[in-house]
């Protein structure tokens, strides 16, 4: 089921969620590796890995909003959840989209401004800014550890609903029947 039903996340949600995940996740543990990066070619080989990676997650977040507004219908609350519950898993998930397309954003304005590419991308003769100098980077940094707060809080809802009201809430966003 490549889509959707009233009780369970489809197999193209389910494939989006995870593998946004996994990178958000290799994200954050390259950007601040490399922000607390003393060797500046450790901090290059970082960035090689994290910018690619970015790009994966922004067209992946690009092709969620797409099949949410265009292909597919989010799965109905979960039953006996307060509306309060349900407003607030809607607000935490925008706030995501925003998150990671501010953080997209910040890391290519960044970029732009420092002028860091040939030096990240191996040019010879070419070194790494200091980032910190370029206003892009205060909130990409701060963004990282509200991205950091927002995905706490996004798994510990999760499994508060898992295992403390037992509503097999992790089952709809896996695949299967």
């Amino acid at each position: 089921m490549l889509k959707s039903r009233p009780d369970r996340y489809g197999a193209i949600a389910v494939s989006i969620h995870w593998l946004s995940a996994v990178l958000i996740l290799a994200l954050l543990g390259s950007g601040f590796r490399a922000a607390n990066a003393m060797d500046a070619a450790t901090k290059a080989g970082l960035l090689r890995f994290h910018i690619p990676v970015a790009v994966v997650v922004l067209l992946l977040t690009a092709l969620r909003i797409v099949w949410w507004w265009r292909f597919d219908r989010k799965p109905a609350p979960v039953a006996a959840s307060p509306r309060w519950q349900a407003r607030l898993a809607g607000f935490v998930h925008v706030a995501f989209y925003i998150f990671i397309l501010a953080m997209v954003a910040s890391g290519i304005g960044m970029m732009i401004l420092s002028g860091a590419a040939p030096a990240v991308f191996g040019a010879a003769g070419a070194t790494l800014p200091d980032f910190t100098a370029y206003p892009p980077r205060g909130p990409h940094g701060f963004g990282a550890f509200l991205l950091v707060g927002l995905l706490v809080f996004h798994a510990g809802a999760a499994l508060y609903h898992q295992f403390v009201r037992g509503d097999q809430l992790l089952r709809r966003m896996w695949y299967g029947g």
